[in-house]
Protein backbone atom coordinates (compact mmCIF):
# COMPACT_ATOMS: atom_id res chain seq x y z
CA UNK A 1 0.00 0.00 0.00
CA UNK A 2 1.16 3.53 -0.74
CA UNK A 3 2.01 5.34 2.45
CA UNK A 4 2.37 9.00 1.56
CA UNK A 5 0.13 9.55 -1.44
CA UNK A 6 -1.98 12.72 -1.12
CA UNK A 7 -5.39 11.85 -2.49
CA UNK A 8 -8.56 13.72 -3.24
CA UNK A 9 -11.04 11.26 -1.82
CA UNK A 10 -13.23 9.15 -4.10
CA UNK A 11 -16.83 9.50 -2.96
CA UNK A 12 -18.18 7.58 -5.93
CA UNK A 13 -19.50 8.75 -9.28
CA UNK A 14 -23.14 9.71 -8.83
CA UNK A 15 -23.73 10.74 -12.44
CA UNK A 16 -22.36 7.67 -14.19
CA UNK A 17 -24.80 7.96 -17.09
CA UNK A 18 -23.74 11.51 -17.92
CA UNK A 19 -21.00 12.55 -20.30
CA UNK A 20 -18.78 15.07 -18.54
CA UNK A 21 -17.46 16.55 -21.78
CA UNK A 22 -21.03 17.16 -22.99
CA UNK A 23 -21.75 19.01 -19.73
CA UNK A 24 -18.62 21.14 -20.15
CA UNK A 25 -19.66 21.94 -23.73
CA UNK A 26 -23.19 22.90 -22.65
CA UNK A 27 -21.81 25.23 -19.97
CA UNK A 28 -19.54 26.83 -22.56
CA UNK A 29 -22.44 27.32 -24.98
CA UNK A 30 -24.05 29.66 -22.45
CA UNK A 31 -20.93 31.81 -22.61
CA UNK A 32 -21.05 31.88 -26.42
CA UNK A 33 -24.73 32.79 -26.37
CA UNK A 34 -24.23 35.56 -23.79
CA UNK A 35 -21.56 37.15 -26.01
CA UNK A 36 -23.37 36.32 -29.28
CA UNK A 37 -20.15 34.94 -30.76
CA UNK A 38 -19.99 33.46 -34.25
CA UNK A 39 -19.50 29.73 -34.79
CA UNK A 40 -15.85 29.88 -35.89
CA UNK A 41 -14.41 30.16 -32.39
CA UNK A 42 -16.74 27.47 -31.13
CA UNK A 43 -15.60 25.17 -33.94
CA UNK A 44 -11.95 25.67 -32.98
CA UNK A 45 -12.57 25.08 -29.28
CA UNK A 46 -15.09 22.26 -29.63
CA UNK A 47 -12.46 19.51 -29.39
CA UNK A 48 -8.97 19.23 -27.86
CA UNK A 49 -5.97 19.78 -30.11
CA UNK A 50 -4.39 16.49 -29.09
CA UNK A 51 -5.64 13.31 -27.40
CA UNK A 52 -2.71 11.09 -26.46
CA UNK A 53 -3.32 7.52 -25.26
CA UNK A 54 -0.36 5.31 -24.38
CA UNK A 55 0.00 1.76 -23.09
CA UNK A 56 3.26 1.26 -21.27
CA UNK A 57 4.76 -1.76 -19.49
CA UNK A 58 6.28 -1.44 -16.02
CA UNK A 59 8.57 -4.02 -14.46
CA UNK A 60 7.47 -4.09 -10.84
CA UNK A 61 9.96 -4.59 -7.97
CA UNK A 62 8.68 -8.18 -7.71
CA UNK A 63 9.84 -8.84 -11.28
CA UNK A 64 6.28 -9.00 -12.66
CA UNK A 65 5.54 -6.88 -15.73
CA UNK A 66 2.23 -4.99 -15.75
CA UNK A 67 0.68 -2.97 -18.57
CA UNK A 68 -0.82 0.45 -17.76
CA UNK A 69 -2.99 2.81 -19.78
CA UNK A 70 -2.07 6.49 -19.66
CA UNK A 71 -3.55 9.64 -21.17
CA UNK A 72 -2.61 13.23 -21.92
CA UNK A 73 -5.28 15.46 -23.42
CA UNK A 74 -4.11 18.88 -24.68
CA UNK A 75 -7.11 21.12 -25.25
CA UNK A 76 -5.81 24.52 -26.35
CA UNK A 77 -2.60 26.56 -26.22
CA UNK A 78 -3.60 29.87 -27.81
CA UNK A 79 -2.66 31.75 -24.62
CA UNK A 80 0.45 29.75 -23.71
CA UNK A 81 1.74 26.25 -22.90
CA UNK A 82 -0.74 23.49 -22.15
CA UNK A 83 -1.22 23.20 -18.39
CA UNK A 84 -3.04 20.69 -16.21
CA UNK A 85 -2.85 17.95 -13.64
CA UNK A 86 -2.06 14.26 -13.72
CA UNK A 87 -4.56 12.05 -11.90
CA UNK A 88 -4.14 8.45 -10.81
CA UNK A 89 -7.55 6.81 -10.51
CA UNK A 90 -9.19 3.57 -11.57
CA UNK A 91 -12.05 5.44 -13.29
CA UNK A 92 -9.94 7.78 -15.45
CA UNK A 93 -11.30 7.86 -19.00
CA UNK A 94 -10.96 9.95 -22.14
CA UNK A 95 -14.16 12.04 -22.02
CA UNK A 96 -13.48 12.93 -18.38
CA UNK A 97 -10.01 14.20 -19.28
CA UNK A 98 -11.35 16.07 -22.31
CA UNK A 99 -13.75 17.94 -20.04
CA UNK A 100 -11.09 18.60 -17.40
CA UNK A 101 -8.60 19.85 -20.01
CA UNK A 102 -11.23 22.21 -21.44
CA UNK A 103 -11.99 23.54 -17.95
CA UNK A 104 -8.27 24.22 -17.54
CA UNK A 105 -8.32 26.30 -20.72
CA UNK A 106 -11.19 28.45 -19.43
CA UNK A 107 -9.70 28.66 -15.97
CA UNK A 108 -6.34 29.94 -17.20
CA UNK A 109 -8.01 32.44 -19.53
CA UNK A 110 -10.36 33.63 -16.78
CA UNK A 111 -7.61 34.37 -14.26
CA UNK A 112 -5.35 35.94 -16.87
CA UNK A 113 -2.33 33.64 -16.84
CA UNK A 114 -0.50 32.68 -20.07
CA UNK A 115 -1.43 29.02 -20.10
CA UNK A 116 -3.71 26.78 -22.09
CA UNK A 117 -5.49 23.68 -20.85
CA UNK A 118 -4.50 20.03 -20.51
CA UNK A 119 -5.17 17.03 -18.30
CA UNK A 120 -3.73 13.55 -18.03
CA UNK A 121 -3.65 10.44 -15.93
CA UNK A 122 -3.19 6.73 -15.53
CA UNK A 123 -6.09 4.31 -15.18
CA UNK A 124 -5.28 2.47 -11.94
CA UNK A 125 -5.88 2.66 -8.21
CA UNK A 126 -2.74 4.01 -6.52
CA UNK A 127 -3.90 2.72 -3.13
CA UNK A 128 -3.14 -0.80 -4.37
CA UNK A 129 0.56 -0.06 -4.89
CA UNK A 130 3.58 0.56 -2.69
CA UNK A 131 5.65 3.74 -2.79
CA UNK A 132 8.37 1.89 -4.69
CA UNK A 133 5.84 0.66 -7.26
CA UNK A 134 4.32 4.13 -7.64
CA UNK A 135 7.77 5.53 -8.39
CA UNK A 136 8.34 2.92 -11.10
CA UNK A 137 4.93 3.62 -12.67
CA UNK A 138 5.39 7.39 -12.56
CA UNK A 139 8.87 7.32 -14.07
CA UNK A 140 7.85 4.92 -16.84
CA UNK A 141 4.78 7.03 -17.65
CA UNK A 142 6.94 10.15 -17.89
CA UNK A 143 9.33 8.36 -20.23
CA UNK A 144 6.42 7.16 -22.37
CA UNK A 145 5.05 10.71 -22.65
CA UNK A 146 8.46 11.82 -23.94
CA UNK A 147 8.35 15.12 -25.83
CA UNK A 148 4.56 15.41 -25.43
CA UNK A 149 5.37 17.36 -22.25
CA UNK A 150 7.95 20.11 -21.80
CA UNK A 151 8.64 23.31 -19.80
CA UNK A 152 7.46 25.54 -22.66
CA UNK A 153 4.99 23.09 -24.22
CA UNK A 154 2.92 21.14 -21.68
CA UNK A 155 3.36 21.42 -17.92
CA UNK A 156 1.77 18.74 -15.68
CA UNK A 157 0.90 19.19 -11.99
CA UNK A 158 -0.57 17.11 -9.15
CA UNK A 159 -4.23 16.14 -9.24
CA UNK A 160 -6.38 13.46 -7.68
CA UNK A 161 -4.19 10.55 -6.53
CA UNK A 162 -0.89 12.34 -7.11
CA UNK A 163 1.28 14.60 -4.98
CA UNK A 164 4.54 16.57 -4.82
CA UNK A 165 6.63 13.41 -4.57
CA UNK A 166 5.28 12.17 -7.88
CA UNK A 167 5.97 15.53 -9.50
CA UNK A 168 9.56 15.28 -8.22
CA UNK A 169 9.85 11.87 -9.90
CA UNK A 170 8.35 13.19 -13.14
CA UNK A 171 10.71 16.15 -13.17
CA UNK A 172 13.77 14.02 -12.42
CA UNK A 173 12.88 11.50 -15.12
CA UNK A 174 12.24 14.20 -17.71
CA UNK A 175 15.53 15.92 -16.86
CA UNK A 176 17.50 12.71 -17.36
CA UNK A 177 16.04 11.88 -20.76
CA UNK A 178 16.77 15.33 -22.21
CA UNK A 179 19.90 17.27 -23.04
CA UNK A 180 22.19 17.91 -20.08
CA UNK A 181 22.57 21.54 -21.18
CA UNK A 182 18.84 22.08 -20.56
CA UNK A 183 18.55 20.31 -17.23
CA UNK A 184 18.10 23.39 -15.07
CA UNK A 185 15.50 24.82 -17.44
CA UNK A 186 13.73 21.46 -17.46
CA UNK A 187 12.95 21.70 -13.74
CA UNK A 188 9.86 23.72 -14.63
CA UNK A 189 8.45 20.87 -16.76
CA UNK A 190 6.08 20.21 -13.83
CA UNK A 191 4.69 22.33 -11.01
CA UNK A 192 3.53 21.25 -7.59
CA UNK A 193 6.97 19.92 -6.76
CA UNK A 194 8.38 19.72 -3.26
CA UNK A 195 10.19 22.81 -1.96
CA UNK A 196 13.45 20.85 -2.08
CA UNK A 197 13.06 20.27 -5.82
CA UNK A 198 11.98 23.77 -6.81
CA UNK A 199 8.39 23.93 -5.64
CA UNK A 200 6.73 27.11 -4.41
CA UNK A 201 5.80 28.14 -0.90
CA UNK A 202 2.03 28.21 -0.61
CA UNK A 203 1.40 25.72 -3.44
CA UNK A 204 0.00 22.89 -1.30
CA UNK A 205 -2.73 25.06 0.20
CA UNK A 206 -3.25 27.24 -2.89
CA UNK A 207 -6.45 25.67 -4.22
CA UNK A 208 -8.11 25.65 -0.80
CA UNK A 209 -6.88 29.18 -0.10
CA UNK A 210 -8.34 30.35 -3.39
CA UNK A 211 -11.68 28.77 -2.50
CA UNK A 212 -11.71 30.73 0.76
CA UNK A 213 -10.89 34.01 -1.01
CA UNK A 214 -13.96 33.41 -3.20
CA UNK A 215 -16.11 32.69 -0.14
CA UNK A 216 -14.92 35.96 1.39
CA UNK A 217 -15.85 37.88 -1.75
CA UNK A 218 -19.28 36.24 -1.84
CA UNK A 219 -19.85 37.00 1.85
CA UNK A 220 -18.83 40.63 1.45
CA UNK A 221 -21.37 41.18 -1.31
CA UNK A 222 -24.09 39.35 0.59
CA UNK A 223 -23.25 41.18 3.84
CA UNK A 224 -22.86 37.74 5.42
CA UNK A 225 -20.69 37.30 8.51
CA UNK A 226 -18.37 34.30 8.20
CA UNK A 227 -17.70 34.34 11.94
CA UNK A 228 -20.20 31.73 13.15
CA UNK A 229 -21.03 30.41 9.67
CA UNK A 230 -21.53 26.66 9.18
CA UNK A 231 -19.77 24.62 6.53
CA UNK A 232 -20.16 21.16 4.95
CA UNK A 233 -17.20 19.71 3.04
CA UNK A 234 -17.41 16.71 0.72
CA UNK A 235 -13.97 15.23 0.13
CA UNK A 236 -11.26 15.70 2.76
CA UNK A 237 -8.04 15.47 0.79
CA UNK A 238 -5.68 18.37 0.20
CA UNK A 239 -8.31 20.85 -1.00
CA UNK A 240 -11.16 20.02 1.36
CA UNK A 241 -8.99 19.86 4.47
CA UNK A 242 -7.31 23.18 3.69
CA UNK A 243 -10.66 24.89 3.11
CA UNK A 244 -11.88 23.56 6.48
CA UNK A 245 -8.77 24.70 8.35
CA UNK A 246 -8.63 28.17 6.80
CA UNK A 247 -12.37 28.73 7.32
CA UNK A 248 -12.04 27.67 10.97
CA UNK A 249 -9.53 30.49 11.48
CA UNK A 250 -12.23 32.87 10.29
CA UNK A 251 -14.70 31.58 12.86
CA UNK A 252 -16.65 29.20 10.63
CA UNK A 253 -17.69 25.80 11.95
CA UNK A 254 -17.42 22.57 9.92
CA UNK A 255 -20.57 20.61 10.79
CA UNK A 256 -20.45 17.82 8.18
CA UNK A 257 -17.75 16.05 6.16
CA UNK A 258 -17.58 13.05 3.88
CA UNK A 259 -15.23 10.87 1.88
CA UNK A 260 -15.20 7.45 0.18
CA UNK A 261 -15.46 5.67 3.53
CA UNK A 262 -18.29 7.52 5.28
CA UNK A 263 -20.06 10.79 6.05
CA UNK A 264 -19.89 12.39 9.50
CA UNK A 265 -21.88 15.09 11.26
CA UNK A 266 -21.10 17.17 14.34
CA UNK A 267 -23.49 20.03 15.08
CA UNK A 268 -20.96 21.50 17.52
CA UNK A 269 -18.33 21.61 14.82
CA UNK A 270 -15.31 19.41 14.03
CA UNK A 271 -11.75 20.29 14.88
CA UNK A 272 -10.49 20.46 11.27
CA UNK A 273 -6.83 20.08 12.28
CA UNK A 274 -7.45 16.84 14.18
CA UNK A 275 -9.78 15.63 11.44
CA UNK A 276 -7.18 16.28 8.75
CA UNK A 277 -4.51 14.56 10.82
CA UNK A 278 -6.76 11.52 11.27
CA UNK A 279 -7.63 11.40 7.55
CA UNK A 280 -3.96 11.65 6.60
CA UNK A 281 -2.93 8.90 9.02
CA UNK A 282 -5.81 6.48 8.30
CA UNK A 283 -6.40 7.54 4.70
CA UNK A 284 -10.11 7.75 5.40
CA UNK A 285 -12.57 9.45 7.75
CA UNK A 286 -14.30 6.29 8.93
CA UNK A 287 -13.60 5.60 12.56
CA UNK A 288 -13.00 9.22 13.53
CA UNK A 289 -14.40 9.47 17.07
CA UNK A 290 -15.53 13.10 16.96
CA UNK A 291 -18.69 12.80 14.87
CA UNK A 292 -21.86 10.82 14.20
CA UNK A 293 -21.91 8.72 11.04
CA UNK A 294 -24.68 9.65 8.59
CA UNK A 295 -25.68 8.60 5.09
CA UNK A 296 -24.70 10.42 1.93
CA UNK A 297 -28.30 11.58 1.50
CA UNK A 298 -28.32 12.96 5.04
CA UNK A 299 -25.07 14.82 4.33
CA UNK A 300 -26.70 16.84 1.54
CA UNK A 301 -29.69 17.57 3.78
CA UNK A 302 -27.56 19.05 6.57
CA UNK A 303 -28.43 22.60 7.60
CA UNK A 304 -25.36 24.66 6.68
CA UNK A 305 -24.54 28.04 5.19
CA UNK A 306 -21.81 26.93 2.80
CA UNK A 307 -21.55 23.64 0.88
CA UNK A 308 -18.10 22.81 -0.50
CA UNK A 309 -17.94 19.81 -2.86
CA UNK A 310 -14.21 19.05 -2.98
CA UNK A 311 -14.20 15.48 -4.25
CA UNK A 312 -15.06 14.10 -7.67
CA UNK A 313 -17.23 15.48 -10.44
CA UNK A 314 -21.00 14.93 -10.77
CA UNK A 315 -21.90 14.84 -7.09
CA UNK A 316 -24.73 17.40 -6.95
CA UNK A 317 -27.41 16.16 -9.31
CA UNK A 318 -31.13 16.94 -9.34
CA UNK A 319 -31.78 14.80 -6.25
CA UNK A 320 -29.14 16.53 -4.13
CA UNK A 321 -30.06 20.00 -5.43
CA UNK A 322 -33.68 19.57 -4.35
CA UNK A 323 -32.79 18.97 -0.68
CA UNK A 324 -29.66 21.07 -0.25
CA UNK A 325 -30.11 23.78 2.40
CA UNK A 326 -26.96 25.88 1.93
CA UNK A 327 -26.91 29.52 0.91
CA UNK A 328 -24.03 28.95 -1.51
CA UNK A 329 -22.32 26.02 -3.25
CA UNK A 330 -18.60 26.61 -3.74
CA UNK A 331 -17.23 24.22 -6.35
CA UNK A 332 -13.80 23.30 -5.02
CA UNK A 333 -13.92 20.16 -7.22
CA UNK A 334 -14.08 20.22 -11.00
CA UNK A 335 -17.57 19.71 -12.39
CA UNK A 336 -19.32 18.63 -9.18
CA UNK A 337 -22.74 19.93 -10.34
CA UNK A 338 -24.61 18.67 -13.38
CA UNK A 339 -26.82 20.87 -15.57
CA UNK A 340 -30.09 19.80 -13.98
CA UNK A 341 -28.75 20.22 -10.47
CA UNK A 342 -27.41 23.66 -11.28
CA UNK A 343 -30.76 24.78 -12.71
CA UNK A 344 -32.55 23.66 -9.55
CA UNK A 345 -30.06 25.40 -7.25
CA UNK A 346 -30.36 28.68 -9.13
CA UNK A 347 -34.14 28.43 -9.21
CA UNK A 348 -34.14 27.90 -5.44
CA UNK A 349 -31.98 31.01 -4.95
CA UNK A 350 -28.84 29.10 -3.92
CA UNK A 351 -25.73 30.83 -5.23
CA UNK A 352 -23.01 28.89 -7.06
CA UNK A 353 -19.35 29.91 -7.21
CA UNK A 354 -18.27 27.90 -10.28
CA UNK A 355 -15.28 25.60 -10.40
CA UNK A 356 -13.30 27.54 -13.01
CA UNK A 357 -13.28 30.46 -10.57
CA UNK A 358 -13.43 28.82 -7.14
CA UNK A 359 -10.61 26.31 -7.56
CA UNK A 360 -8.32 28.39 -9.77
CA UNK A 361 -5.90 29.13 -6.91
CA UNK A 362 -3.96 25.98 -7.72
CA UNK A 363 -3.14 26.90 -11.31
CA UNK A 364 -2.36 30.50 -10.31
CA UNK A 365 0.28 29.42 -7.80
CA UNK A 366 1.50 26.79 -10.28
CA UNK A 367 2.17 29.69 -12.63
CA UNK A 368 4.05 31.46 -9.83
CA UNK A 369 6.14 28.33 -9.28
CA UNK A 370 6.90 28.13 -13.00
CA UNK A 371 7.97 31.79 -12.98
CA UNK A 372 10.21 31.26 -9.96
CA UNK A 373 11.92 28.32 -11.68
CA UNK A 374 12.27 30.31 -14.91
CA UNK A 375 13.89 33.22 -13.05
CA UNK A 376 15.88 31.12 -10.57
CA UNK A 377 14.01 32.76 -7.71
CA UNK A 378 12.30 31.64 -4.51
CA UNK A 379 9.48 33.78 -3.16
CA UNK A 380 8.42 34.02 0.47
CA UNK A 381 5.12 32.38 1.36
CA UNK A 382 3.62 35.75 2.32
CA UNK A 383 4.50 37.14 -1.10
CA UNK A 384 2.85 34.19 -2.88
CA UNK A 385 -0.29 34.44 -0.76
CA UNK A 386 -0.53 38.20 -1.24
CA UNK A 387 -0.26 37.84 -5.03
CA UNK A 388 -2.81 35.01 -5.02
CA UNK A 389 -5.29 36.98 -2.92
CA UNK A 390 -4.99 40.06 -5.07
CA UNK A 391 -5.54 38.11 -8.29
CA UNK A 392 -8.43 36.01 -6.96
CA UNK A 393 -10.28 39.02 -5.62
CA UNK A 394 -9.76 40.96 -8.84
CA UNK A 395 -11.04 38.08 -10.97
CA UNK A 396 -14.06 37.54 -8.71
CA UNK A 397 -14.92 41.22 -8.96
CA UNK A 398 -14.64 41.17 -12.76
CA UNK A 399 -16.86 38.08 -12.99
CA UNK A 400 -19.42 39.55 -10.61
CA UNK A 401 -19.59 42.78 -12.61
CA UNK A 402 -19.77 40.92 -15.94
CA UNK A 403 -22.66 38.84 -14.64
CA UNK A 404 -24.55 42.04 -13.91
CA UNK A 405 -23.75 43.56 -17.31
CA UNK A 406 -24.84 40.45 -19.23
CA UNK A 407 -27.68 39.62 -16.80
CA UNK A 408 -26.44 36.04 -16.43
CA UNK A 409 -25.35 33.76 -13.60
CA UNK A 410 -21.76 33.80 -12.31
CA UNK A 411 -20.69 30.64 -14.19
CA UNK A 412 -21.84 32.04 -17.53
CA UNK A 413 -20.07 35.32 -16.77
CA UNK A 414 -16.84 33.43 -16.07
CA UNK A 415 -17.09 31.60 -19.39
CA UNK A 416 -17.80 34.89 -21.16
CA UNK A 417 -14.66 36.47 -19.68
CA UNK A 418 -12.55 33.45 -20.64
CA UNK A 419 -13.94 33.37 -24.17
CA UNK A 420 -13.25 37.07 -24.64
CA UNK A 421 -9.59 36.49 -23.76
CA UNK A 422 -9.24 33.60 -26.23
CA UNK A 423 -11.29 35.31 -28.95
CA UNK A 424 -8.98 38.33 -28.80
CA UNK A 425 -5.96 36.09 -29.44
CA UNK A 426 -7.57 34.38 -32.44
CA UNK A 427 -8.77 37.73 -33.80
CA UNK A 428 -5.22 39.07 -33.62
CA UNK A 429 -3.40 35.99 -34.89
CA UNK A 430 -5.96 34.59 -37.30
CA UNK A 431 -6.22 30.93 -38.29
CA UNK A 432 -3.24 29.74 -40.32
CA UNK A 433 -2.98 29.41 -43.29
Amino acid sequence: MASNTQMEINVGYQGEGENLFAIADAQLKRGYDALKLDDNLRTILSQPKNEIIIHFPVKMPSGEVKLFKGYRVQHNNALGPFKGGIRYHQDVHLDELKALSAWMTWKSALVGIPYGGAKGGIKFNPRDYSQEELEAITRRFTHALGSNIGPEWDIPAPDMGTNAQMMDWMMDTYVHIHSSTEREAARRVVTGKSLTCGGSHGREAATGQGVVYCIEEWAERKRFDLDGATLAVQGFGNVGSNVARIMARKGASVVAVGDHSCYLRNDEGFNPHKLAEYAREHRQLKGYPGGKEITRDEFFEVNCDIMVPAALELQILEKEAQVLKAKVVVEAANGPTNLGGEAILLERGIDIIPDILANSGGVIVSYYEWLQNKRSESWYKEHVEEKLQRRMKRVYDRAYRRAGELKVDLRTACYALALEQIRNVYDARGVWP
